[in-house]
């Protein structure tokens, strides 16, 4: 009896064998992905995400993907797809290696796949026009159809509410994006859209009367999106979000892409894009062909110049700068114009200047941060934008950035920092507002000139 139990197990045993011989063994995924050399991000064309911007690739999940993809030790490559069900079946279908996507994924979505650690808070945002629907509180939402793109976590956040206030509605527009409806409820052509709110915060300096009635619901993280069957990727993930410089790299890229938005207002923005359409057009020339000769973006310097004088050719404020570009009396001399309030010496002085702080600030800054250092100088100096970086230094912060320089500016004001500097005391905060708000307005500026450049081949009384 023990002899045949023991042959049985001995049988058994070889079976065991046999089944595991013949079973495929999975390669380790996240060798496969670094002996490919390549991370594959599938994410969406839009502000929030990826897109093309004046010195290359750029975005929040991109820059943040790349990241990771350098810590990987491979390059990054972009799968762009907008429909959330499209994005999944790609990841699972290989595909790609990661979806960050700009939006949360709700439960229905979270079974087909692997998530990553949270690193943004996203509320559902519904989003009317000034002078459109009144939304007093969420019954109000009865009243109007809300149209909006098939995300799994806006349409559970509706269903949900549904159950309260069964007359909710929706429709949901695939062929078109979120900045899509925002873009179509300002023009009036929709009542009433619902949006992640980092799609609305970037957005809504380009379309001021938007106005935000109601948050749907608790706020979602955004989170990066795996296949679950590649465990060592998800697992690499989790490791690097853990990471203390992936923290920090999390908290500079928001105050990148969101910070310089908090200052501004309705009036700020309504009142600029006015003067786009009206003052602009007597100058833009002007900025083009001097920017051309300094190697510069003419819509940076024209935001520059609107920072400065809003336009305004004889402008001048208490401390005795003047004119388009608010040159001080010193500077102007040193860039050879006599007359400040000259419209065209002066846009041409701006331009050199702010070239030559750029060749001052140095090659081994990277862009943008280059360019927002030496606008940082064009507003309180070089010296102190200097004195600035090697307290950046002393403070364990990157010398080299907008974000690290950003950080320290304002202790400029603080004796106990500027006291052991070269150029002592500068109002540090007011060049963090400066390069702020030229980066907002210039931000907004293209929009409004394809707005301009489209309305004049539409027929009136056409179009959204």
């Amino acid at each position: 009896m023990l002899k045949r139990k023991q042959y049985a197990l001995v049988v058994l045993g070889l079976l065991l064998l046999i089944i595991a011989c013949e079973r495929p063994v999975r390669q380790n995924d996240l060798e496969a992905l670094q002996s490919r050399g390549e991370l594959v991000l599938i994410t969406r064309n839009n502000a929030a995400c990826y897109y093309e911007g004046p010195h290359g690739a750029t975005g929040f999940e991109y820059e943040l993907a790349s990241s990771f993809a350098k810590y990987l030790g491979v390059t990054l490559s972009v799968h762009i797809m907008e429909d959330e069900l499209e994005m999944i079946t790609a990841l699972r279908d290989g595909q790609g290696d990661i979806i960050a996507a700009g939006f949360p994924f709700g439960n229905r979505s979270t079974k087909l796949i692997a998530l990553g650690p949270g690193y943004l808070d996203v509320d559902q945002e519904v989003v009317g026009r000034r002078g459109g629907p009144e939304i007093k509180d969420k019954k109000s939402l009865e009243d109007y159809t809300l149209w909006m793109t098939g995300n799994s976590a806006r349409i559970e956040y509706l269903e949900a509410l549904r159950q309260i206030f069964p007359g909710i509605s929706w429709q949901i527009l695939s062929a078109y994006t979120s900045e899509d409806l925002l873009q179509m409820v300002w023009n009036r052509a929709l009542p009433l859209t619902v949006v992640d709110s980092n799609i609305m915060a970037i957005n809504h300096p380009y379309f001021p009367e938007l106005v935000k009635h109601l948050t749907l619901g608790e706020p979602r993280q955004l989170r990066w999106a795996i296949d679950p069957r590649n465990h060592y990727l998800t697992r690499a993930i989790h490791d690097w979000f853990d990471r203390k410089e992936t923290r920090a790299r999390i908290e500079g890229l928001v105050q990148h892409y969101y910070s310089h938005l908090e200052s501004f207002d309705y009036v700020d923005v309504v009142r600029y894009r006015q003067r786009i359409k009206r003052r602009l057009p007597r100058y833009r020339a002007m900025f083009e062909v001097a920017a051309k000769k300094y190697q510069l973006d003419w819509k940076l310097l024209a935001a520059l110049a609107y920072q400065e004088s809003h336009w305004n050719p004889r402008a001048k404020s208490y401390t005795g700068v003047r004119g388009m570009m608010m040159l001080t009396r010193e500077t102007a001399a040193a860039l050879g114009v006599e007359n400040r309030m000259d419209v065209e010496a002066s846009i041409f002085a701006g331009a050199r200047y702010l070239a030559r702080l750029h060749r001052q600030v140095g090659s081994e800054v990277a862009e943008p941060d280059r360019t927002l250092l030496a606008l940082a100088a064009y507003n309180i100096g070089f010296g102190h934008v200097q004195d600035a970086r090697i307290l950046a230094r002393r403070l364990g912060k990157r010398s080299n950035t907008w974000r690290g320089i950003r950080a320290v500016l304002p202790l400029l004001q603080q004796k106990k920092y500027y006291s052991t500097l070269a150029h002592r005391y500068a109002r540090g905060q007011e060049a963090v507002v400066f390069v702020d708000r030229i980066r907002t307005y210039h931000r907004i500026l293209q929009p409004v000139l394809d707005e301009m450049a489209a309305n004049e081949f539409t027929p009136h009384g056409y179009g959204l």
